[in-house]
């Protein structure tokens, strides 16, 4: 399991690349990283927002492609509408992915710059392994559960029909993929306890 790249980082520092599937628990096992074990954890998912805040040029990119329509009236990206387009279009998800990406990626080489002094750093990226950034951490953790919980979850998290939840969840590599490529994975079809538990034991036995 697990195929390092020949362009994993050089460096003693144990990092982190918590990835899974849409709603399987990957925030989860961030706040608990952060939380009973201090970890830094850094999000891709906040450094995608940074990239498409108001006056960005992906933000610029975005309406050029798709127009005013998916704008608020506040001038930031109505996320829902772009949603709509991308979760159902391969070809336009790719397109934004190109955007966005590269971004991200600066982001998380500024963000480990300040951090170079740290044991270990999680970096919480979902689209680990479609944004080509394995090569940047040192093992790779992929947070599961099984398909229902996953789209009953996703279902009351972001107020999804059933269609709309499988849209999204299809949209993505398949959990199983991610799996079969992963160091460690960690099973959150039970309760908490235990998944943590799963956690502090892949923290202690080393990546």
């Amino acid at each position: 399991m697990g195929q390092r790249s020949i362009n994993q980082p050089m460096t003693h520092q144990r990092i982190i690349g918590l990835t899974g599937g849409i709603a399987t628990g990957k925030s989860t096992v961030s706040r608990y990283l952060q939380e009973a074990h201090q970890i830094p954890v850094l999000d891709a998912d906040v450094y995608a927002r940074q990239a498409v805040e108001v006056g960005s040029p992906v933000l610029g990119a975005i309406v050029a492609r798709y127009g005013a329509a998916m704008l608020e009236t506040d001038g930031s990206l109505n996320r829902g509408r772009l949603g709509e387009v991308v979760f159902n279009d391969a070809q336009e998800k790719a397109w934004l992915e190109q955007q966005i990406h590269p971004v991200v990626r600066q982001c998380f080489q500024s963000a480990m710059a300040d951090l170079a002094d740290a044991p270990i750093v999680a970096q919480a990226i979902p689209l680990l392994f479609e944004a080509g950034l394995t090569d940047q951490v040192t093992e790779i953790w992929v947070v599961a559960c099984i398909h229902d919980q996953q789209r009953q979850r996703l279902m009351e998290r972001n107020g999804l029909t059933v269609a709309q939840a499988e849209s999204r969840i299809a949209s993505q590599m398949p959990l199983a993929e991610k799996i079969a490529l992963a160091d460690r994975v960690l099973d959150n079809s039970g309760d908490l306890e235990t998944l943590f538990r799963q956690v502090d034991q892949a923290l202690e036995q080393g990546g």
